[in-house]
């Protein structure tokens, strides 16, 4: 049986390394998390909300990989939900972006394979 033990840190500086560790359902308020390295982990459902995220990398996201002991070959990745987001001058390297849905956004200077995303959709009007 797991033991779930419940800590509350107020104001503390600390630096912490968790290993198999369960931190489901944790709340993370007004921190300062620079430079943490997440790996090998289930972020279902993890929502980010009003946080500065400049240079961030995010490296190998999805399902498992077949030579992962957890890789299912049926499982499917489910859809991640950016809203209200400053992305720009980001960079989308070798990503799996089929279905991808923009709506609303600020294209200006997207290029798609270096192709402007607005000089293909003035073709189109």
């Amino acid at each position: 049986m797991e033991t779930i033990k419940q800590i509350s840190l107020n104001s503390e500086c600390v630096v912490i390394t968790a290993r198999q560790v369960m931190l489901s359902n944790s709340t993370f308020n007004d921190v300062n998390m620079s430079n943490v390295s997440i790996s090998d982990a289930n972020l279902s459902d993890l929502k980010i909300e009003g946080a500065q995220l400049g240079g961030a990398v995010f490296e190998n996201i999805g399902m498992c990989p077949p030579d992962h002991p957890m890789y299912d070959p049926n499982a499917e990745q489910r859809p991640l939900h950016f809203e209200h987001c400053d992305l720009h001058n980001s960079k989308f390297v070798n990503c799996d972006l089929r279905g991808v849905e923009f709506s609303g956004c600020n294209i200006e200077g997207l290029r798609i394979d270096g192709v402007l995303v607005s000089e293909l959709l003035a073709g189109r009007k």
